[in-house]
C-alpha cells in the first residue's frame, strides 16, 4: 500500500523592524519608532532585542488576523546602516 505525502508550503515574510534601545532602571527599553504598539524591555540589550522580536511577531499575527495595516516595510535586500538597528522579523503568512 502506497502512502500519500501531503506537503504544506508556508509563505514566510521578512519585515524590517527599526529598533531603538535606551537604558532604563538598570535594564534596557527597546521600541520601534514606526510602531507605537511595539516595545519591550530586558535586563540586557540582547534580552530586550529578543523580547521586542517576539512582540513584533505577535503583533504582526494579530494585525493580519484583524486585517489591520502593519506599519513596517518588507525587508530590502541591502541592509541600512545607521543609528537605528534594522532587525528582521519573520512570520508565516
Amino acid at each position: 500500500m502506497k502512502r500519500k505525502t501531503i506537503k504544506k508550503t508556508e509563505k514566510v515574510l521578512e519585515y524590517e523592524l527599526p529598533v531603538k534601545i535606551e537604558p532604563q532602571d538598570g535594564g534596557y527599553f527597546a521600541f520601534c519608532p514606526k510602531w507605537s504598539d511595539c516595545y519591550a524591555q530586558g535586563d540586557t540589550v540582547e534580552e530586550a532585542l529578543s523580547e521586542i522580536n517576539l512582540v513584533a511577531q505577535t503583533l504582526i499575527e494579530i494585525y493580519q488576523e484583524e486585517e489591520i495595516r502593519i506599519p513596517l516595510s518588507l525587508a530590502e535586500s541591502v541592509p541600512k546602516i545607521g543609528e537605528i538597528i534594522k532587525m528582521p522579523v519573520f512570520v508565516t503568512a
